[in-house]
């Protein structure tokens, strides 16, 4: 079992311990010995993708963190309380930190009435990054399968919770230096970073036909416009929902 397994584990039983226990401060929560940050920090200096940092008020921060009541310790920690949130690729995949002008969602908000409805609650995932094509990757809590502290890809070209058995430690990895192009191989577009770089972080774009049709397998013969990601989300759900995946 690996450290990365153990602190996200962590990070979930921490959250689930909310529910019976007092919530810790986002004092209590800012590690100032051993602060995951430094380490994150030099993995986005060494990143082979672009990585954006979002600035955050420092008011801002500590609310967030103590909502999502994660150590700093942890590099989930590290991002929330330090960025508003990471862009990769100029904005193809967007991570959650704690909010930013232009990417105006902070990552227990986003999540509050998706995968719990009051802090303290003990979430079956956590929604912690998406991207520009209205997929969605998941810190998996319970909910999505046994392999606890995992992350999945919520995936628009198949509606499909797909397993890809890494952390969130891993995961920044796969942002960081991954081969993109070939991730999504298909999914892009002629002209596709241009495009991108405009969306706002609470946008993606929706396609006609749908990705996951045989219609939509050719995305440069697509129709796309840009929607809100709340309704991308929402429609991803109720689509799996009339095809019988639920």
């Amino acid at each position: 079992m690996t450290k990365s397994f153990l602190l996200l584990a962590f990070i979930f039983i921490t959250f689930i311990a909310t529910a019976q226990n007092k919530m810790k401060s986002a004092e209590e929560l800012i590690d100032k010995k051993d602060p995951a940050w430094t380490t994150v920090e030099g993995w986005i200096k060494t990143a082979k993708n672009k990585v954006e940092v979002l600035p955050v008020e420092d008011i801002k921060a500590k609310e967030t963190l103590y909502k999502v009541q994660v150590s700093t310790h942890s590099s989930m920690g590290a991002i929330v309380f330090m960025t508003g949130g990471l862009l990769i690729d100029d904005g193809w995949i967007r991570i959650l930190g704690s909010g930013n002008l232009r990417f105006n969602r902070t990552l227990p908000d986003w999540n509050k009435g998706k995968s719990y409805k009051e802090l303290g609650e003990n979430p079956s995932f956590l929604l912690i990054a998406d991207d520009a094509i209205g997929g969605f990757y998941l810190l998996n809590g319970g909910g999505l399968g046994k392999d606890l502290g995992k992350i999945y890809y919520f995936s628009p070209d198949n509606l499909e919770f797909e397993p890809l058995d890494i952390t969130y430690s891993e995961f920044l990895g796969f942002c960081f230096n991954n081969d993109l192009d070939k991730f999504y191989e298909g999914n892009r577009w002629n002209g596709w970073r241009d495009d991108v770089s405009k969306l706002k972080g609470d946008e993606v774009f929706n396609f006609y036909p749908f990705l996951w049709t045989v219609e939509g397998s050719d995305i440069n013969k697509c129709s796309r416009k840009v929607i809100s990601v709340q309704e991308q989300y929402s429609f991803n759900l109720d689509l799996r929902k009339q095809l019988g995946f639920e």
